[in-house]
């Protein structure tokens, strides 16, 4: 009888956080992470402030092709909505259309990084518009290009995981806090793009290095 009365009071110990209880300190520190994060994009947006009062650049941008990334961003903005959709489908139990909209978000998430990588980096290209090389501004714009791309691949590797997970039937309508969290993610580099856009393609008179 005793022992059965310590079993019970481990499963009730009132010192342990409940599942929403957890899901609360959860959704703090992913908060705190994306805030941390914040000060590395705010940064490299500075900087690109700061060379628009160098007098020698002025309100310069560099002559970059303005479809392909025009193009990108839709891309980016529309894979949020898939994202969402997956979030809203495995809270209602709708684990193929949840594993549908996973996959697509990630297979958006790569096409914009062919977008801006393929052609901004000159991958695709038999001459590309901007180097590193090229001072202030390549540092700048490979540094604000470079950062973001690095966390869409995260982002994307963090997608295929969720799905894998899914597939094994690791989540359920009540506890699916992995994919809330990637959601999160997902959502916040795309609005980091929605800021970074504009600093780099159309603030600015064009300026050709090559």
């Amino acid at each position: 009888m005793s022992a059965v009365s310590h079993h019970d009071h481990h499963l009730h110990n009132p010192q342990e956080p409940t599942r929403a209880e957890q899901v609360v300190m959860n959704r703090a520190g992913m908060w705190l992470f994306m805030l941390s994060e914040s000060f590395l994009f705010i940064a490299l947006l500075a900087a690109r402030l700061y060379l628009w009062r160098d007098p020698e650049i002025g309100l310069t941008r560099p002559g970059l092709e303005q479809l392909p990334a025009l193009v990108a961003t839709i891309v980016l903005l529309v894979s949020s909505y898939f994202m969402n959709r997956a979030e809203v489908s495995i809270a209602n139990g709708r684990m193929k259309d949840f594993g549908r909209s996973i996959l697509m978000t990630a297979f958006l998430g790569t096409a914009f990084l062919l977008g801006v990588v393929g052609f901004e980096w000159g991958l695709f290209l038999p001459e590309p518009h901007i180097r590193i090389s090229d001072g202030a501004f390549g540092a700048v714009f490979f540094g604000m290009t470079g950062l973001h791309a690095l966390h869409v691949i995260t982002g994307v590797f963090l997608l295929l995981i969720v799905y894998f997970n899914g597939k094994r039937g690791i989540y359920t309508p009540e506890d699916h806090w992995a994919v809330e969290a990637c959601a999160l993610y997902w959502h916040y580099v795309d609005i980091v793009w929605v800021f970074f856009y504009p600093f780099i393609y159309l603030i600015g008179t064009a300026v050709h290095y090559h």
